[in-house]
């Protein structure tokens, strides 16, 4: 039995990953925001096999209130096998061009409370000497693309810091694993024109994600082909990258 801690509990990717732990009657602590929807998650958990869903409700960019929510974690559950996060925003590009208030506040979410998370969840992993943290970033921070790029910059901080933490914590027996995703079936993509054939599904990605987590996989693109196609993106000169509409 897993016991899971996964912050931004609510997402589509989240719930689809935790359906899966679910059948195996792991045990759970989920945060979100939205309590509503976060009952809802626990309901269906309990109902799919979980052996126990402890909901905690708070705002994800708000860093201050990790401790104590890290803190009532520990006492409930004493350790934690896994920690999913699974949180983030796609902003409004547009919008963080016209507003230092608005960059500044997407990257925050996106980006710097998500390394604030990772600093503290270190210290308790290191406590323990095992587990694994998987971070869910974005094929968006591989490179900077004019369409997204404070998202990009955000989830390339991400990628860059977990990169970081794997080598430090693999010496003390905790797993770093960072997830890029490309563009997945969800209500932050849709309205979005995309390519059909470039949108996985939700549960296509979560199988894909917990099979990568029980592999101890460093670094996972969701679908497979992203790391061929970001690949590529990366080894276009700037002379040519610049004069693209990405």
């Amino acid at each position: 039995m897993k016991k899971i801690l996964i912050v931004g509990a609510t997402s589509t990717i989240a719930c689809a990953c935790a359906r899966r732990w679910a059948i195996e009657q792991s045990e759970f602590f989920l945060v979100a925001r939205d309590e509503s929807k976060l009952l809802q998650t626990c309901a269906d958990l309990e109902a799919r096999g979980a052996s126990r869903v402890i909901p905690w409700v708070m705002d994800l960019g708000n860093i201050d209130a990790q401790t104590i929510m890290l803190e009532q974690c520990l006492a409930v559950m004493q350790s934690v096998d896994i920690c999913l996060i699974a949180y983030g925003s796609l902003p409004n590009q547009h919008e963080c061009e016209r507003s230092v208030e608005s960059a500044m506040a997407e990257f925050a979410n996106n980006g710097s409370s998500v390394i604030a998370l990772l600093t503290r969840l270190a210290s308790l992993m290191i406590v323990q000497r095992c587990g694994t943290l998987a971070v869910i970033s974005s094929v968006a921070g591989d490179r900077g693309r004019p369409s997204n790029y404070v998202y990009g910059a955000a989830k390339a901080a991400v990628s860059t810091f977990c990169e970081g933490l794997r080598a430090r914590l693999f010496k003390l027996g905790v797993h770093v694993i960072t997830i890029k995703p490309g563009f997945v079936d969800t209500p932050m993509t849709r309205g979005l024109a995309l390519p059909a054939f470039l949108v996985a599904q939700p549960e296509a990605v979560a199988r894909r994600i917990v099979a990568g987590i029980e592999r101890k996989v460093s670094v996972l693109y969701v679908p497979a082909f992203w790391a061929l196609f970001m690949c590529l993106i990366r080894a276009l000169p700037q002379s040519l990258f610049k004069r693209l509409n990405l």
